[in-house]
């Protein structure tokens, strides 16, 4: 049976999981990358970082952007949120805070899973260059949706 998630359930897919699809335009074409996130209860607001490139470049020429989490146990047992936001930049003591909040938001998820696999904590989804400073962001949440399959 196929249904529609609810906001309560949606919410508590972005809070278990870390790894999301990111959807941004670029020019008259979507693009879907894949990155680490940390959904911020307090703020409403997913987390992330990046080195400078083509996906900032685009999010600071447009803001709207989704974000796609899925949890996928078989073709018929699986559930999937949506999340439409805008980008916004983060710099300073803001930039820090959230990456610390990102940091340790992760490692909980990580340390609750069954299956936890450590070792590639500190390897999260960008390699950014020694020395440079990760840009940090952050997707404001206008819209929630999902839906789950189960047999």
């Amino acid at each position: 049976m196929r249904r529609n998630l609810n906001q309560k359930e949606g919410v508590e897919l972005l809070t278990n999981n870390y790894i999301g699809h990111l959807g941004y335009l670029s020019g008259s074409f979507p693009h879907v990358v894949p990155i680490t996130y940390y959904y911020d209860e307090a703020t409403h607001t997913i987390t992330s970082y990046s080195s400078e490139g083509h996906k900032i470049d685009a999010m600071r020429k447009n803001p709207l952007v989704s974000l796609c989490v899925d949890e996928i146990n078989s073709v018929a047992n699986w559930q999937s949120v949506l999340v439409h936001g805008t980008f916004e930049e983060l710099s300073g003591i803001n930039a820090k805070h959230m990456l610390r909040l990102f940091s340790d938001g992760i490692k909980t998820i990580i340390n609750k899973t069954p299956k936890k696999n450590t070792q590639f904590i500190s390897e999260f989804s960008a390699k950014i260059e020694k020395g440079k400073t990760p840009l940090v962001f952050r997707i404001k949440i206008d819209d929630i949706t999902g839906k789950k399959r189960e047999s």
